[in-house]
Formats: C-alpha cells, structure tokens, sequence
C-alpha cells in the first residue's frame, strides 16, 4: 500500500557530509509525520522527526549539525548531515505516518541505507 525509497547513504570522512532521500509513494492521502531513525549495534533511536506543519525535533546528538526537511508536494523527506562523525556510523531508516486512501492510519519503515563515517 505504501512505499519508502530511501537514498544518499555512503562512505564519508570525518567532519564531511552527506545528504539523505526518503520518497513515499502509493495509495496515500495524507502524511502526517516524516522522520529518521539509525540503528548502530544495539537499539534504533531517533534522530529527527518533521510533522506536515513543518515542526521539528532532533536528538540532542545532532543538533546544530543535521537539519531535516520536506517536499509535501513530492512526498519527500530529507537529511542534511554535517559535521559528521565516527559516532554517526549507522544504518538510518526513513518512517512515515500516513492516513492512506482507505483512511486508515497505520506507519511504515524504508529499507535503511548505510551511513559510514571513517578516515
């Protein structure tokens, strides 16, 4: 019913940058959230959530270095990684809450891209 694209993950140096795609499409009526997890060893946490108004969070751990936005026309959302270092060495994933055209609400998860940070 709905499907995440994601794109832009990579190997990078630390301090570069990188700049993270997620695009959802299928029988979608609205979006309500947007947002990208990362999963190193151990736990997924949240880096940082953007809802259709346009409100944003972060984790403490990025701030002032990631900024997430979106396209609500194109159903997209974005990354923006600066600064980046050996600790951001993850698998990030792309979520989306979505009110499909059965209007139902339900969430979904993208496939993960690989985000290494390494000399």
């Amino acid at each position: 019913q709905l499907q995440l694209v994601e794109s832009g993950g990579g190997l990078v140096q630390p301090g570069g940058s990188l700049r993270l795609s997620c695009v959802a499409s299928g029988s979608i009526f609205s979006i309500y959230a947007m947002g990208w997890y990362r999963q190193a060893p151990g736990k997924r946490e949240l880096v940082a959530s953007i809802t259709t108004s346009g409100s944003t969070n972060y984790a403490d751990s990025v701030k002032g270095r990631f900024t997430i936005s979106r396209d609500n026309a194109k159903n997209t959302v974005y990354l923006q990684m600066n600064s980046l270092k050996p600790e951001d060495t993850a698998v990030y994933y792309c979520k989306t809450v979505v009110r499909l055209k059965d209007y139902s609400d339900s969430f979904y998860w993208g496939q993960g891209t690989q985000v290494t940070v390494s000399s």
